[in-house]
């Protein structure tokens, strides 16, 4: 039991034998740094409940707190704010408990799982800069939820059909001469996203030539003839034709290997893969029930339709008049579809941009009005676009910032700052190369994991290569250090597993124990609000507080042979949730620096 839940007890008890009231609920915070005391009991939110001054009502919770919890040593009241002093014994205890724990924080697996659905790229050009965020936000909340106690499937949805598949399939007929990754030297991914590329800059010269010829603007770019001829492709693939089924399986086939090898350098995985191209004809028979059920209606053209106006939104398509799916048909019969294929998911996160935002809104009151107990557990993880300083990007144009560059790019950053720092003139050339790499990915993960994901980032690669701050590159620099105390100390003969008890606290000391105990904590709320941030930001203040400890007390230097051995301990203890806090953001953390 932590000290909230018998504090919590005790508090109920008292307000019940003094006042005579139930109290329903305690609301506790972190004693403010300017005030005496470890935890705070706000006395504010009892006047609904217990009539008195809060200074009073605090006063006499404070004495009957001291006189019967033998955790509290003693507290103060400032206005409506009970601040307790607990006692040394207490977190030296808790420390004991938990520090050869190597699970600590985590929560055994359970039964419900969950399906997180993240990256789910298209395959016509290789994975951009947006792309890093939805893979690290999706597979960091994948980790998060699995450590708070959920089984978790990892998914994406390729996006492996339509117009704009046929588009890069097309201008490769076109202008390839047979080129492959290999004659060219260039990832899969990257070769088909050139010829995109190549098919954009063939229509719009064809636009210029109609336009030129009197042809109108809008009217031109419908007419284009390589737009026709794509339209027709695309025809010719939902028809099986063999020529065509063969060209977009190899030119996919390309793809896929590229996008192995950008998955493997991120460091991102999945457990489940479903394709466009598998699924896009899912729905259909659903809408069909829906209809006989009156959740959906026909129109006269014979197209069907869903009306949310009472819920807030508006009517939306789900049957074309000519029978065809819709966007929003096939993610229901998706939706339904994993559920089948996994009947232990329990329910779905969807790590998609805000720009979706109405779309899931819809989807998910639509699996409601289906009937799908599973629906109201349904999330969609939305998230603010990354720019850069040079501005906005786009793939037609092929000015994206590319995914595979841009990884190289932090690299070669991390070299370049890490040589004018000086810190690595003891490496040899292949350990500088692991750790700029190590160092570049941990900057650019940090970095956008730390920053609420609704918001929008304005990425600097420089700011991110950070040696001070709330950046990757400031942490790992301090596990490092730890890992050097360590080392030292175990040269030395420090006592690693010994019991350290019956003695005082140096402040330094408990604010760290304090933090450490947060871990367990901040891991579920970080799984509960989808929030890798919550995490990246826990784990700066602990390297903060961890580096303030550095700073005014000895650890190797201390003679008192109990106070170094708990020193070194609580050393470790932080290194060690370091680095399972940087695991579930997918970072490493280097051994020294």
């Amino acid at each position: 039991m932590n000290i909230q839940e018998i504090l919590e007890n005790k508090v109920k008890e008292a307000i019940l034998d003094t006042y005579g009231v139930s109290l329903p609920a305690v609301e506790f915070q972190p004693t403010r740094k300017d005030f005496e005391g470890d935890v705070t009991i706000v006395v504010f939110p009892m006047l609904r409940h217990v009539k008195g001054n809060p200074v009073q009502i605090g006063q006499n919770l404070g004495t009957f707190l001291k006189q019967n919890v033998e955790e509290v040593s003693d507290f103060n009241v400032v206005k409506g704010f009970l601040n307790l002093l607990i006692a040394d014994s207490y977190y030296l205890d808790f420390f004991n408990g938990i520090k050869s724990d190597p699970e600590f924080g985590f929560v055994c697996t359970g039964k419900d799982a969950i399906m997180v659905e993240y990256s789910s790229p298209n395959t016509n050009k290789p994975l951009h800069l947006g792309h890093i965020r939805n893979n690290l936000l999706g597979y960091s909340v994948a980790q998060i939820l699995k450590a708070s106690g959920k089984k978790v499937y990892k998914t994406q949805i390729i996006n492996d059909r339509g117009i704009h598949i046929c588009k890069s399939m097309l201008a490769w007929q076109r202008f390839g001469n047979g080129e492959t990754p290999e004659s060219a030297g260039l990832k899969g991914d990257k070769l088909v996203g050139n010829y995109y590329v190549a098919y954009d800059k063939a229509y719009k010269e064809e636009i210029a030539q109609l336009i030129a010829d009197g042809v109108d603007k809008k009217e031109a770019e419908k007419q284009a003839p390589i737009l026709l001829e794509a339209q027709k492709m695309l025809l010719k693939w939902e028809a099986g034709d063999e020529e065509v089924v063969s060209l977009w399986k190899k030119m996919n086939g390309w793809v896929y290997k590229g996008f192995d090898i950008t998955y493997k350098n991120l460091g991102v995985d999945f457990d489940v893969l479903y394709y466009e191209s598998n699924t896009y004809l899912l729905g259909k028979d659903v809408v069909a029930e829906g209809l006989e059920k009156g959740v959906f209606y026909k129109k006269e053209d014979g197209s069907v339709w869903i009306d949310l106006t009472d819920e807030g939104l508006d009517e939306k398509i789900v049957l074309r008049s000519d029978g065809t799916a819709v966007y929003m048909t096939q993610d229901i019969g998706t939706a339904i579809q994993r559920v089948k294929d996994y009947p232990d998911v329990n329910g779905m996160v969807y790590t998609v941009g805000n720009e979706q935002d109405y779309h899931f809104k819809v989807l998910f009151l639509i699996l409601k009005k289906l009937g799908f107990s599973w629906a109201d557990k349904l999330y969609h993880l939305s998230y603010g676009m990354v720019d850069l300083p040079s501005g906005k990007m786009k793939s037609r144009e092929g000015t994206v910032v590319d995914a595979d560059d841009l990884m190289e790019d932090m690299t070669q950053t991390a070299a370049t700052i890490s040589e004018e720092l000086g810190k690595l003139e003891d490496y040899s050339e292949a350990e500088k190369q692991v750790l700029y790499k190590m160092i570049g990915l941990g900057a650019l993960k940090y970095y956008i994991l730390k920053v609420d994901p609704k918001k929008r980032i304005l990425f600097d690669p420089e700011e991110s290569v950070d040696f001070q701050g709330n950046t990757g590159p400031f942490i790992q620099y301090t596990y490092a250090r730890i890992q050097s105390i360590l080392r030292k100390a175990h040269e030395t003969g420090v006592a690693m597993s010994k019991i350290v008890s019956g003695q005082g606290l140096h402040i330094k000391e408990k604010e760290l124990i304090k933090q450490i105990q947060l871990f367990p904590e901040t891991i579920q709320l970080a799984a509960e609000n989808y929030s890798p941030a919550l995490l990246a930001n826990y784990t700066y203040d602990l390297v903060k507080e961890f580096n303030s400890f550095y700073q005014q007390v000895s650890i190797l230097g201390e003679h008192d042979e109990a106070t170094k051995i708990l020193r070194v301990q609580l050393s470790k203890k932080v290194g060690e949730t370091v680095q399972a806090a940087f695991k579930l953001l997918g970072i490493e953390a280097p051994e020294r620096m």
